[in-house]
């Protein structure tokens, strides 16, 4: 069989790359970085992942260099690019120059990787470091602003891409891929890809056996829903146990709309649970180290670890209410293989930095999976192949398209602080001195709060900038692609905003005391109830609304110090590694973000909101989640 090597590097988009190799019809094999030399002389080509370390830097992961003395083709692609030119004496600069988010770049098309392209292409970037000296026998094929993009050395077969060509934000990436899989290594043969659903139902018959039991937690989105349908098509009715816990931070009407639609997966024992007194409010001790309760923390990791860990412990009872223990039944999980990479799963990628806790990876849900009682049957899925499983084994549509929920729900959308801080004034004054050095004059003001994001396969969580300039009158579109380059000149800064429901922001903003409690999760739950059905609305002449996922967020920040403000995030990807933001009249009713200004204004909410906020940011550098 004709297969392809990939190495990862501990990249984000490591199962990406696979993803789309397959999809272009070649078997894959994915292989840590240190692997043998010899292990893969049986390939027909390797791909280099990208990565979060620096080829410079001490305790960069390790590799046989003999992989280059194989005489078979070579991709390396980021931190892989690198890798090659260090390797082969060229040199590699740090933060030679940072670039994150879709950027535009020249290409010479007399390269085999890009045939059938134009000369200036749409790429994903995202990295901080740059090849400054190319190696003899290279040379480079792809150049932005004076940085190396791309090189080739046609006598040994070996290419590296500084951008990533597998994420849909490059628009001609997957050509790229084929070009490199079928000009530059010759393969002819076409794989198709196993039955995903047969394979799903022999692993659960396998592992769960004749009377082995199943207790599944259901959030109602596609994923469990996917792992709950194949479990009952797998196994007896008795053998499964659906659970769905309220936490309190769930959207408007949500709970009971699940448990609506679960029913018709023909889950006959299904328990739910309403829990917002035991998730808000009960301390915990997490692997040794004392938590407080949810309603009194801040930190964005701290809330995800107590909310995961309160899923267990509520579900663990629920358990023992039913005669069962995960001594012996199985936990059932809906965990996509992106949970797992941006968790830092060690089992998944041991280069992979942490970039967010996911509830369905904490502490003792690993130990669980250790001892072998997880069922995860959507472990190796992205969010749109779990959406075409979903159609295959006949859910309704509403389940196969519905937007995508996090565990911890409303928990990572409402923003936690102490009142009455500022934004630090040396930052605030940088962010200035970088806006009176552009040709179109935004005004902004470094907000005191900060939001997770993903900056060279790295974890950040950096300050948020609010722009202002004409609310809704302006191109959103041209303020995103000039809200690209303040994260790649400013340290300090992760995510943009865009002030939406006036012209200025009208001063110095203060942070605002907040945390989770009954009255934050209502109010946000009827603020997003309004973006959600006005953002999600069909576009009018027809075409489809683009948008991927939508939702509203509570930010402790005003400028009296006293009210709240609401940021609408809504983002257009197919895999949620990477997500460009969605833009009025393109991907959504260009309409929409009025009516959310004029229905919030227009509402009792009004009194407690003063900033009205539009997330122009992609990610990287920020996440689709702002924690």
């Amino acid at each position: 069989m004709e297969k392809i090597a990939i190495l990862d590097c501990g990249g984000q988009y490591t199962k990406v790359i696979d993803r789309k190799v397959r999809e272009a019809g070649v078997y894959t094999d994915i292989f840590p970085m240190g692997v043998a030399a010899e292990r893969l002389r049986e390939y027909r080509g390797v791909i280099l992942s990208g990565g979060p370390s620096s080829v410079w830097e001490d305790g960069a992961p390790a590799y046989d260099g003999d992989i280059f003395a194989l005489g078979i083709p070579v991709l390396g692609i980021c931190y892989g690019m690198q890798m090659i030119v260090n390797h082969f004496g060229g040199e590699v600069l740090p933060h030679y120059k940072t670039e994150y988010g879709q950027i535009e770049i020249d290409i010479d098309t007399s390269c085999p990787l890009f045939t059938g392209l134009a000369p200036r292409e749409k790429v994903l970037m995202s990295h901080g470091d740059a090849v400054s000296r190319l190696p003899d026998g290279f040379r480079q094929v792809a150049v932005t602003g004076g940085v190396c993009a791309g090189v080739w050395d046609a006598e040994r077969r070996i290419a590296g891409l500084q951008f990533h060509p597998e994420v849909d934000p490059t628009e001609h990436g997957v050509q790229m891929l084929v070009n490199f899989l079928r000009g530059i290594c010759g393969l002819t043969e076409t794989y198709a890809l196993e039955d995903r659903i047969d394979r799903s139902v022999r692993m659960i018959r396998k592992r769960v056996g004749e009377n082995g039991k199943v207790v599944v937690l259901v959030s109602g989105g596609v994923d469990s829903a996917v792992t709950a349908a194949l479990l009952v098509r797998a196994l007896r009715p008795d053998q499964v146990y659906a659970i769905h816990i309220d936490h309190g931070m769930m959207r408007k009407n949500e709970s009971d709309l699940i448990c609506a639609n679960l029913a018709k997966l023909g889950l006959t024992q299904m328990r739910r649970i309403d829990a917002e007194d035991a998730f808000f409010h009960t301390p915990l001790v997490i692997d040794g180290e004392t938590y407080a309760p949810l309603c009194e923390t801040c930190e964005p990791e701290r809330k995800r670890a107590i909310i995961g860990h309160m899923f267990f412990v509520i579900t663990e009872q629920a358990a023992r209410d039913l005669q069962l223990d995960f001594h012996t039944a199985f936990l059932g999980q809906g965990t996509l293989r992106p949970d797992l990479i941006e968790s830092g799963n060690p089992d998944v990628s041991g280069y992979a930095k942490k970039i967010k806790t996911h509830h369905n990876d904490v502490g003792v849900i690993r130990r669980l999976r250790d001892s072998g009682h997880v069922i995860e049957t959507n472990w190796d899925w992205h969010k749109d192949e779990v959406r075409q499983v979903a159609r295959m084994l006949g859910l309704d549509e509403e389940i196969a398209s519905r937007q995508p929920f996090p565990g911890p729900g409303l928990g990572v959308r409402i923003l936690c602080t102490d009142g009455g801080m500022r934004a630090d004034p040396e930052k605030a004054t940088r962010l200035q001195a970088f806006l009176s050095e552009q040709e179109r004059q935004f005004h902004a003001v470094l907000a005191p709060v900060r939001s997770v994001g993903v900056q060279g396969d790295h974890r950040s969580y950096r300050s948020l900038a609010v722009l202002e300039g004409g609310a809704l009158t302006d191109d959103l579109t041209a303020v995103s692609a000039f809200a690209r380059e303040i994260p790649n000149r400013l340290d300090f800064i992760n995510r943009t905003a865009y002030l939406i429901d006036r012209d200025r922001i009208g001063g110095e903003l203060r942070s605002v005391h907040c945390r989770i409690c009954h009255q934050t999760a209502e109010l946000l739950r009827e603020l997003d109830s309004i973006v959600t059905e006005e953002l999600l609305r069909p576009m009018e002449d027809g075409r489809k609304n683009r948008i991927a996922q939508c939702f509203a967020v509570l930010l402790p920040a005003s400028v009296d110090g006293e009210r709240y403000s609401v940021a609408v995030r809504a983002v257009v990807t197919s895999d949620f590694m990477t997500a460009m933001a969605a833009m009025p009249g393109r991907d959504f009713p260009a309409d929409a973000l009025a009516a959310v200004v004029r229905r919030i204004r227009d509402s009792a909410l009004s009194s407690r909101i003063d900033m009205i906020l539009y997330d122009v940011t992609g990610k990287p550098p920020a996440t689709v989640e702002w924690e």
